[in-house]
């Protein structure tokens, strides 16, 4: 049975504000390594299209920006914007964190929308959400040799996966495009600002010592 189309117009609009906020945060990765505006719009251009880039190639279908440039435009006029704005910020670090938050929320329901709009089942859906979501912060990070927003403990992918879930979920119930999208927004944002702010992480793998000889002699028994 076909899922239910997300409405084009919710897709497009949170797609644009996705781009912007995501790009702030590569610009601002762009001033805490001091490059020029020429680096500020290209950190910001990667950062606000490259998690989507990479949905629309898995997909299938046209690449969103080389469709309609906007989002591209978008990104650059906000490099420039917080080219000549970003030594008003006392931490960038912090500043760049939150935008990043924001940024996750938005494009992880966006992904996960334009994923059930071409079709495709509920856990393509969530992982179309997930993907759009941490790519481009992925390689704003490689990019401005910063530490990746995947490797740090704190939940990332965690609360990717649950906003994206959260929208497939209410999309399948019936429940209108704009409320699943406000509530998957809103349970990414919620979960990653909860980590940002308490330091949150899943428990991480621990090293055990190797059984002895005797231990397996033992259990083939």
């Amino acid at each position: 049975m076909p899922l239910p189309d997300a409405p084009a117009h919710l897709i497009l609009t949170t797609d644009i504000l996705a781009a912007v906020v995501f790009a702030v945060s590569g610009a601002l990765v762009a001033s805490r390594k001091g490059l020029d505006i020429v680096g500020f719009m290209w950190l910001a251009v990667l950062t606000g299209v490259g998690g989507g880039t990479v949905r629309d190639l898995l997909l299938d279908v046209p690449v969103f920006w080389m469709v309609d440039p906007i989002h591209i435009v978008a990104c650059l006029i906000t490099a420039i914007v917080v080219h000549f704005t970003a030594h008003l910020v006392e931490s960038r670090y912090k500043l760049l964190l939150w935008f990043d938050a924001l940024g996750l929320a938005l494009v992880t329901v966006a992904g996960t929308a334009k994923g059930l709009d071409t079709g495709t089942g509920p856990m393509v859906a969530v992982a179309m959400g997930v993907i759009t979501g941490t790519v481009g912060g992925i390689v704003r990070d490689l990019v401005g040799n910063e530490p990746s927003v995947i490797l740090r403990r704190e939940i990332y992918v965690t609360a990717s996966a649950l906003g994206a879930a959260v929208y497939v979920l209410l999309t399948l119930l019936a429940v209108p495009g704009l409320a699943a999208g406000i509530a998957g927004i809103l349970a990414t944002l919620a979960v990653r600002c909860l980590a940002i702010t308490f330091n949150w992480s899943l428990p991480a793998y621990r090293p055990r010592p190797g059984r002895s000889i005797e231990e397996i002699e033992k259990a083939r028994r």
